[in-house]
C-alpha cells in the first residue's frame, strides 16, 4: 500500500538522528563494503568522522558479483580514498573451509557459503592491521526479508518476534576467531529498540510499483545517496559477492560415485543425511574438527529438538537447524 507523507514524514528526521548516534557510538577503522542500503548508509555517515577510513569489497573470481556496479558508484560518490576490492578464488575458499566451519561450528551450506567472503574480508583487513571492522548486520532481521513480503502485518510481526529471539550473525564468531572486533551499528541496542517499535508499514512498503524492505531508511536517504543505490533490490551476500557460485564450483571436488559412496558411509556410520556435494565438503571438515553432530550437540534440555537430518539437538522457534541447515525441522 502507498503511504500518505503524513504517516512517515515525521520519522525521517528521527531516523537521521538515531542512525547518526549509533554510527558515532560504533566507529571502526574499516568497513566491509557491499554498497547495499545497509553499508552505503554506514559509509556515508562514517566518513563525517573518518574521511580516510578503509573500505573493502569482496568478490568471488568464479562468480557473478552483483555488488560491483553499485560499489563503483558509491566509491565515486563518497570519494572513498582507501577503497579496495579483493577477489578470492576457489583454491582460497577451499583453504579456508575448515577455518570457517570451525569458527561457526556448522556445516550448513548456505551459512558457510555466505560466511566465506566475510571471513576472507575480515582476514584481509586484519592483514592491513585494522582491528575494528564495521558491518551492516541486522537491518534485514529488524526490517524484514523479501521472502516475507507475502505475509500479513500480523503474520510478519509474529515471524519477526521469533527471528529476533534467534538473531545470529556469523561476523561475530568469525571476527573472534581472527582476534579482531566487528562494529555493528544496526545491532546497537538503541537502534534495535527503535526499530522494533516502528510500524510494519514503514518497514516494508511500495516504491515505483515494487515492494521494498528497509523502506523508511531508503526514504530517509533517497535524496542524500544516489537513488539507484538506495533503492537497489536486495541481493543476498552470496549473490552480491558472487559466492553463490561456490555451490556449483565445489561440486567438482567429488565425482558422482565418490559422493554416493561417502554419502552412504556417513549415513551408516554417523546417521547424518548429506544433501549434496557442497555440504559433504563442509561436513568432512566439521567431522574432522568436532566429531558427530549428535556428540557435539547432545543436550536435549530447554526445549531442544533433534534435527531429523543431522541428529544434533537445537533450540529453535523458526524450525531451522543451525548445525546442518535443514528446514523445517
Amino acid at each position: 500500500m502507498s503511504l500518505d507523507p503524513n504517516e512517515y514524514v515525521h520519522l525521517i528526521p528521527e531516523t537521521k538522528v538515531v542512525i547518526s548516534k549509533v554510527i558515532k557510538n560504533n566507529l571502526g577503522d574499516g568497513i566491509l563494503f557491499s554498497a547495499g542500503t545497509d553499508t552505503s548508509i554506514i559509509a556515508y555517515e562514517v566518513i563525517k568522522y573518518k574521511p580516510d577510513i578503509s573500505t573493502l569489497t569482496i568478490t568471488f573470481k568464479q562468480g557473478d558479483p552483483k555488488d560491483t556496479q553499485y560499489v563503483k558508484k558509491m566509491v565515486e560518490f563518497l570519494k572513498l580514498k582507501n577503497h579496495q576490492t579483493y577477489s578470492f578464488d576457489v583454491e582460497e575458499a577451499l583453504e579456508n573451509v575448515p577455518k570457517v566451519v570451525k569458527a561457526l561450528k556448522t556445516f550448513d551450506p548456505m551459512d558457510v557459503r555466505n560466511s566465506m567472503p566475510i571471513y576472507i574480508g575480515l582476514l584481509q583487513l586484519k592483514k592491513q592491521r585494522l582491528s575494528k571492522i564495521l558491518t551492516g548486520d541486522g537491518l534485514d532481521e529488524l526490517f524484514g526479508y523479501p521472502w516475507q513480503f507475502h505475509l500479513s502485518e500480523e503474520e510478519l510481526y509474529k515471524k519477526q518476534l521469533n527471528m529476533w529471539a534467534e538473531m545470529n550473525f556469523s561476523s561475530i564468531p568469525l571476527s573472534k576467531s581472527l582476534g579482531i572486533e566487528v562494529k555493528q551499528p544496526y545491532l546497537d541496542q538503541m537502534f534495535i529498540d527503535w526499530a522494533k517499535k516502528l510500524p510494519i508499514k514503514v518497514k516494508i512498503n511500495m516504491h515505483d510499483g515494487e515492494k521494498y524492505s528497509k523502506w523508511l531508511l531508503r526514504k530517509t536517504y533517497e535524496d542524500i545517496i544516489p537513488r539507484e543505490v538506495v533503492w537497489r533490490p536486495k541481493a543476498p551476500l552470496e549473490a552480491g559477492t558472487g559466492a553463490a557460485a561456490l555451490n556449483t564450483v565445489l561440486q567438482e571436488q567429488y565425482t558422482d560415485s565418490e559422493f554416493v559412496e561417502k554419502r552412504k558411509s556417513i549415513l551408516e556410520e554417523d546417521n547424518v543425511q548429506i544433501r549434496d556435494k557442497e555440504q559433504l565438503l563442509y561436513y568432512e571438515a566439521f567431522r574432522k574438527i568436532f566429531g558427530k553432530p549428535i556428540e557435539v550437540f547432545s543436550d536435549p534440555n530447554d526445549g531442544a529438538k533433534m534435527c531429523p537430518q543431522c541428529k544434533g539437538y537445537v533450540k529453535t522457534k523458526i524450525q531451522f537447524c543451525r548445525i546442518c541447515g535443514a528446514y523445517p525441522i
